[in-house]
């Protein structure tokens, strides 16, 4: 095989400079002055009514443009959704963009727009509302069938109906199974039936949503916006507008952060309302409060598993049911519930029946949406502690019972939408992460000279690589005059470093430095078509184009050196620099400049991507704490990841990837926590009471590679971004389970829930 010279190599993020110096790249730093803000009125209400709204002295506060209120919107149009996901859409349409109807705290009331924040601030104060207060469903156990409806109304539509039932408060119910579960699980000798509940958690990204909207020199809206979805955005503010799509651009600068929250249309729709009404440019910047309580954070879920082995210790057969909360609006409801079991039960490849059902429930809450593992590390977070604990049931060593169950490359994966596996190491990781963690040497539990105590866990994990049969990526090459290349994507680099492995892809093709390729992404007027960064498509489904489109732009300059050279193209070869037939050649510049001069074939491509399967990374996480029983404090001590996501484009950005991810995964495991009032009011909305973990809260995060080689996939690589904040939740749920001798089924596991544990 060919050595690679820019793939497999740890380059630099292409914008790392411009970052670490503070250059304008973000959304706020290219708003043209001077320039209307937009400011929410929200409701402080769970359910209600909005009777009548005075906005008389509002407006004549001095400053003042315009506050739009439901008046100004047909409250019987057709609805739509927020959800950024290809058309057509799996999501129920029940967004207006301002409804009478407001459905939990923090729902929008009115528009206020002005010159200042100082100004608007006054005016709201100003803003007369008379509520009629509803009764409101807080609670997702009793959401189904409950008498109060959070969607009464008649123009609620679900374009791909997923089982759904607004009078039901159901927004989707569906059942996956392959032979007699039941049947299966009565004949294990061992059984595991355990109900298991994650709460919501934030994304807790950087940048808070920005959105800055514009009309161009052409008449057009142009949309400006922190995003992972331009032309989601195009398509879903075309429907809220009741505009065509041709009317509006959407481009995305720098990203500071999003793992799934900017997967949704969470701040665009309403400046571009307002651009749109007034036309008069104008930006949107929610506040940190705004962002914990009318985002878009993960979806509540409730998991009962039941899981069965023999006397063998053969994990004959899963049984899953996720009930999952998607709050006030629909959103990623349908497709998250999913994962919870798709990516979580085909783990263990040695079953004779698995079946997966789901329902997905509306309550008076805030909406929940996309959060990197996108419901796999619910999913995960059950099945892999039932695992654990079946472990204990049958009294033997938990890596031990999984290498004897999970899956193998070239097996089929019932429970995976029937796909072959057709690359996996996950043995490997899971080997390779025990010798790592020290698990023999250690052993699993061991008490300390100051009585603290020190345990291990142990867990793993898989994703998918884009969604297969629908994600689409592209991708434009031109070669320029003078050599170099452009690349145009519609992926979004979100800080994941994909310009630059893209970069890299085409560069390795090209044999040329990744210097030589210049990045020019997400702008659905300029960019080719791709379906957004989410799902873990970019590097499997977008590189594959990027890689395709390179080969085809390298055979265009074999062939016009070889007409330059009079020469049969099969003859002639490249080695990135020039083309030879023999002894003669032709620069790299001299085929540029002959394709731009009076040529007839201009050395430009465009190739689009879809899969038709979605080949499945996989990790293997393993941790030692050390927990104080009579504190009930508990640290990290080392926390080891190996990853199997096929080829690593770019180490270094796959490392921090899976370092990032297994903070976060720690963070959902041990401190972040979202709880309500009993009105309806997220108590955590601030970081001084969301608390996510720092570097400094972990002792040692060692991160490893385990490569396989998916052939679907650009120079083997299958997907990074999301399997690696799978492992730690049931890590060390195991581990604390060591320590204390008490299981925990909800997440976070705080420190006097532990102390709790010790009292007789």
């Amino acid at each position: 095989m060919k050595e690679l010279k820019s793939v497999n190599k740890g380059f630099r993020k292409k914008d790392a400079m411009q970052l670490l110096t503070g250059k304008p790249v973000y959304t706020d730093d290219l708003v043209k002055e001077p320039c209307l803000i937009v400011k929410l009125l929200r409701s402080p209400h769970a359910n209600a009514i909005v009777r009548e709204i005075d906005t008389t002295e509002a407006l004549a506060v001095e400053g003042i443009e315009a506050i739009f209120t439901y008046k100004d919107i047909d409250q019987n149009q057709e609805r739509y959704t927020i959800a950024g996901t290809s058309f057509p859409e799996y999501a129920p349409y029940d967004r207006l963009i301002i409804d009478r109807h407001v459905r939990y705290v923090g729902d929008v009331v009115a528009i206020v727009v002005g010159k200042s924040e100082k100004c608007i601030t006054k005016a709201m104060k100003l803003i007369k509302v008379d509520y009629e207060v509803l009764p409101a469903v807080l609670d997702f156990h009793t959401a189904l069938d409950n008498e109060i409806l959070v969607h009464p109304e008649d123009n609620w539509s679900a374009p791909a109906n997923f089982g759904a039932d607004v009078k039901r408060n159901l927004v989707a119910a569906n059942c996956s199974s392959h032979g007699d579960i039941d049947e299966v699980l009565s004949k294990c000798k061992y059984v595991i039936d355990r109900t298991y509940h994650t709460k919501a958690n934030q994304q807790a990204y950087m940048e808070p949503f920005t959105t800055y909207c514009e009309i161009d020199s052409y008449g057009r809206l142009h949309v400006i916006s922190s995003t992972q979805i331009v032309f989601h955005i195009r398509r879903i503010v075309a429907k809220a507008l009741g505009i065509p799509g041709s009317y509006i651009r959407v481009t995305k600068p720098r990203v500071g952060g999003g793992f799934g929250a900017k997967q949704t249309v969470v701040s665009e729709v309403y400046p571009a309302f307002v651009c749109y009404k007034l036309k008069k440019p104008c930006k949107i910047v929610y506040s940190r409060k705004e962002c914990f309580i009318a985002s878009s954070p993960r979806h509540e879920m409730e998991m009962h598993v039941r899981i069965g082995a023999d006397e063998n210790g053969i994990i004959k057969g899963i049984d899953l049911h996720t009930l999952s909360n998607t709050g006030a609006y629909g959103e990623h409801g349908p497709t998250t519930v999913d994962l919870s079991g798709h990516k979580s039960i085909p783990l263990y490849g040695k079953q004779e029946a698995f079946r997966f059902t789901s329902e997905v429930v509306y309550t008076n809450k805030q909406a929940s949406g996309a959060y990197r593992g996108f419901g796999a590390t619910q999913g995960l977070f059950a099945v892999e502690s039932a695992v654990n604990e079946l472990a204990s049931l049958m009294k033997v060593d938990p890596i031990e019972l999984r290498l004897k169950n999970i899956v193998k490359e070239g097996e089929l994966m019932p429970a995976y939408f029937n796909e072959p596996l057709t690359s996996c190491t996950l043995d490997k990781c899971l080997l390779r992460a025990r010798d790592m963690i020290g698990w023999k040497e250690k052993g699993q539990r061991r008490v300390l000279d100051n009585g603290k105590v020190r345990t291990l866990g142990v867990a793993l994990a898989m994703q998918g690589s884009g969604i297969s049969g629908l994600d689409v990526g592209s991708a434009t090459i031109k070669l320029n005059e003078g050599g170099f290349y452009s690349l145009l994507v519609g992926s979004a680099d979100m800080g994941t470093g994909s310009d630059t492995t893209l970069s890299q892809v085409a560069a390795e093709v090209l044999d040329t430095d990744i210097e030589h390729i210049h990045v020019f992404s997400a702008d659905t007027d300029i960019s080719p078509y791709d379906s957004g960064s989410y799902a873990s498509s970019t590097a499997y489904v977008t590189g594959k184009a990027v890689e395709r489109c390179a080969l085809k732009i390298r055979n265009m300059i074999i062939k016009t050196g070889a007409r330059m050279l009079q020469a049969d193209p099969s003859e002639c070869e490249f080695d990135g620099h020039k083309v030879y037939c023999g002894e003669r050649s032709v620069t790299l510049e001299e085929v540029a400049f002959t394709s731009v001069i009076g040529s007839n074939e201009a050395i430009e491509a465009t190739v689009s991507n879809s899969s038709k399967t979605s080949p499945p990374p996989f990790m293997a996480g393993a941790c030692e704490l050390e927990t104080d029983l009579q504190t009930g404090e508990v640290k990290v001590i080392e926390y080891v990841g190996v990853v199997d996501c096929g080829t690593p484009l770019n180490p270094n950005l796959t490392r921090i990837q899976t370092e990032g991810g297994i903070m976060q995964g720690i963070g959902m495991a041990l401190t972040e926590d979202v709880t309500y009032t009993d009105k309806g009011n997220v108590v955590e909305n601030s970081f001084m009471e969301y608390h996510i973990p720092t570097r400094l809260e972990v002792d040692k995060l060692w991160v490893e590679f385990e490569p396989s080689y998916e052939n679907l996939g650009p120079f083997g690589a299958k997907s990074i971004g999301e399997v690696v904040i799978n492992t730690p939740s049931p890590a060390i749920q195991e581990a604390v389970y060591q320590a204390c001798g008490k299981r925990f089924y909800e997440l976070p596991i705080k420190a006097e829930d532990i102390v709790a544990s010790q009292k007789k």
